[in-house]
């Protein structure tokens, strides 16, 4: 059999106390259980490690060889033991996650202060991407944890949706369609429409939508290759054309003077989710970061939803 840390242990008491009794003591165990777990340690190693002299033990030439190791492996073992302590209780840690840009400029930020605010010792960094690089990030694993679109029938990653998002339109304010009452998708049939690049999940995710419902939009060419939502909502506001977006980019939307329309007919959603590696378990600060994140936004929600409403008159 191979030696256990119970017989490490035993072996540095004894061998610093110099007697069984007083390892016995500082071990908190019975004297005839240290001597047992010393014996076995012995015969695993088959060496002789103590000379036994009346009531005193005295080291031989190889209990003093197999005692550095032991303090060694002992002392690499504590200190094991007290990072993962210290990773579990989160008194220290770094996470990393990745979101696409909107969700990183108006979502994140807050939530990681208050994440910090009760775990000043975590780093977490921070790394707004269009979300196709967010995707390559997660599964390489140079992010803990993504958030944004999680692509359909991708095994490689697993999501935990978060909040949903819908897909509006963005455009001027002097723009036809923004004084309609109602706009349905085939409406902007023939319009400037500017979106997410190709192989874009959200892309992906709103086309496939449209296409169940048997309409076809298609994006200006010259417009294929955009990719940040601050780029789209600039050519926007220089009168390009309109943009189809998600409605996380309201607030930046309306700070310029900008209109949002949600179109019905169908009204088309979106998962936002955290995602991580489907083979690859979360490091305890990792978890309880995207822990905390779900949480917090749930929390936030169930708020909203109690808080009453301003009535019109």
């Amino acid at each position: 059999m191979e030696p256990t840390l119970k017989q490490l242990r035993a072996f540095v008491a004894a061998a610093e106390a110099g007697q069984f009794t007083r390892a016995a003591e500082r071990l908190g165990l019975s004297q005839s259980a240290v001597s047992t777990l010393i014996n076995q340690l012995e015969r695993n190693l088959s060496l002789r490690l103590f000379d036994r002299h009346t009531r005193l033990l005295r080291l031989t030439e190889s209990g003093a060889e197999v005692l550095a190791v032991a303090r060694r492996a002992i002392g690499d073992i504590d200190n094991m033991i007290e990072n993962a302590r210290e990773l579990n209780t989160l008194s220290r840690g770094r996470v990393a996650i990745a979101s696409g840009t909107l969700q990183a400029a108006l979502l994140l930020p807050r939530l990681i202060r208050a994440f910090n605010q009760r775990h000043e010792n975590v780093d977490v960094s921070l790394h707004d991407v269009s979300e196709r690089v967010m995707i390559d990030m997660v599964k390489s694993g140079s992010v803990d944890i993504g958030l944004g679109t999680l692509p359909d029938n991708d095994s490689e990653i697993v999501g935990t949706p978060l909040v949903t998002d819908s897909f509006l339109v963005v455009m001027r304010p002097e723009h036809p369609i923004a004084r309609r009452r109602s706009l349905r998708w085939k409406d902007l049939e023939g319009e400037t429409l500017i979106g997410p690049q190709r192989g874009n999940p959200i892309r992906d995710r709103f086309e496939a939508e449209l296409a169940r419902a048997g309409i076809t939009l298609t994006l200006h060419r010259s417009f294929q290759d955009v990719s940040l939502p601050l780029t789209i909502i600039g050519m926007v506001d220089a009168g390009l054309g309109v943009a189809i977006m998600t409605s996380t980019v309201i607030p930046l939307a309306r700070s310029m003077g900008l209109v949002t329309v949600m179109p019905n007919e169908p009204q088309i959603e979106r998962d936002i989710s955290l995602i991580i590696r489907s083979d690859r378990s979360l490091s305890p600060t990792a978890r309880q970061f995207r822990d905390f994140l779900h949480r917090s936004v749930q929390e936030e929600a169930r708020r909203r939803s109690r808080a009453p409403r301003a009535s019109h008159c």
